[in-house]
């Protein structure tokens, strides 16, 4: 092993943290992990970030509690041992995911995340339809919103009860996006619905775990809001789905499609990428934060299924442009096209997939016992304000704001 990279429990040991808040410090690149080359499912962490961290925390210790004490009411930090991001990858309770998405089913990928003993999904009996909707999202909206209402909460529950329920909720959210079938694996049931089979069906599968979970990103942290005031799964779950629709996450596929269709329409997809940038736009499906060196998730796609010809031009070409590398967003629609998915497949699939990581982490905040309540930076007028004074304040700084909109508005006529 060498002196440059040391197990966890010496990194925590120099920390003096948990297990959790190593995990933590990984998922936000203060410390670098990588797979133990004797023990892939141990992780090995980077001793001189484990220093170099030890010496800032030594440092600034002080003004850390006074900041978390300022600003937190609640949970200051999420911990979890559900998912980290690491050494350009990520990691479902240690097991990295593109290798675990080459063999595993998403039910697997659940009994993983959910932490079960037993089989959840062992002989669920189908609910009668509470679906409407002419579209799969609304349907999906439609059943979570049901049961919702009607499910109970999640308080004083027993975990082997709610990681049951948890399976009934995910096959029943399948069951409304894309009809009720319970013979055989998730994805061999939408493989059925999109008339697809063979190595066409394992692409379902491989992207169903590959959305699975990406650790505390919006829609996971709303699932965590709704789970930490004891709301049920399904209610939690909705939490995650509305939040999930919104163009900046899961809606991300319609853009990209709109991409896709303006490179097919020009014939010219670098002179479309370089038109959405001279418009001031981004290419759609480009990018990640998280993996300066491109998505896991795009290329465990693209390695197992050769896209259309034009799809994989698309995406070279707005590479070249862009110097950013397709993510997952372009992976889900490229895939869908290839394999003649209905156009609402990307959403489907990523829906599907990530209720998984949804219902683990709902679980974990629940086994918390704690509940989520940040603390506002108040910019408002000044409380304790006579009427009359806090009245003009507010009319001065609302004109204010209105001259602001107003010489942006002439800016712009200008420019034109």
């Amino acid at each position: 092993m060498g002196a440059l990279w040391i197990t966890a429990e010496e990194a925590q040991a120099r920390l003096g943290v948990k297990l959790q808040t190593l995990y933590a410090y990984v998922s936000r690149s203060l410390i670098t992990a990588r797979a133990d080359q004797e023990d892939p499912r141990r992780s090995l962490y980077s001793a001189e970030d484990v220093a170099r961290l030890t010496a800032r925390k030594q440092r600034g210790r002080g003004a850390q509690a006074v900041a978390q004490e300022a600003l937190t009411f609640g949970e200051p930090v999420l911990t979890s041992a559900i998912t980290t991001i690491a050494d350009g990858s990520f990691f479902y309770r240690g097991w990295n995911a593109v290798t675990l998405a080459e063999t595993a089913t998403l039910e697997e990928t659940a009994k993983l995340l959910w932490q079960c003993e037993e089989d959840p999904f062992l002989g669920l009996s189908p609910h009668p339809s509470l679906a409407s909707g002419a579209e799969s999202r609304a349907r999906a909206f439609s059943l979570l919103a049901y049961r919702a209402a009607n499910d109970p909460s999640m308080s004083g529950r027993a975990d082997k009860t709610l990681k049951r329920e948890a399976a009934s909720v995910l096959t029943d959210l399948v069951d409304a996006m894309c009809g009720a079938s319970r013979n055989g694996p998730l994805h061999e049931r939408l493989a059925k619905t999109w008339r697809v089979d063979g190595a066409r069906a394992d692409m379902i599968r491989r992207a169903l775990v590959l959305t699975a979970d990406h650790e505390l990103n919006a829609s996971t942290f709303a699932v965590r809001v709704a789970a930490s005031t004891g709301a049920s799964l399904a209610a939690s779950a909705l939490a995650g789905l509305a939040t999930l629709s919104g163009p900046l996450h899961g809606g991300m596929s319609i853009q990209v499609a709109a991409f896709v269709a303006e490179a097919r329409r020009a014939g010219d997809p670098r002179g479309a990428a370089m038109l959405r940038l001279a418009q001031g736009l981004e290419a759609p499906g480009f990018g990640h934060p998280l993996y300066p060196n491109g998505d896991p998730r795009y290329k465990a796609i693209a390695s197992a299924l050769r896209f259309a010809d034009d799809l994989r031009e698309i995406g070279l070409a707005a590479e070249s442009v862009t110097g950013a590398a397709p993510n997952l967003d372009f992976a889900l629609v490229a895939m869908s096209r290839t394999l003649g998915l209905p156009a609402d497949a990307p959403f489907t699939l990523f829906a599907i997939g990530r209720t998984v990581g949804w219902i683990a982490h709902a679980l974990e905040q629940k086994a918390s016992g704690r509940p989520i309540r940040p603390r506002a930076r108040y910019v408002g007028v000044e409380p304790g304000l006579p009427a009359r004074e806090a009245a003009e304040l507010a009319r001065r700084l609302e004109a204010e704001r209105e001259a602001a909109l107003a010489a942006l508005e002439t800016e712009a006529d200008e420019a034109v």
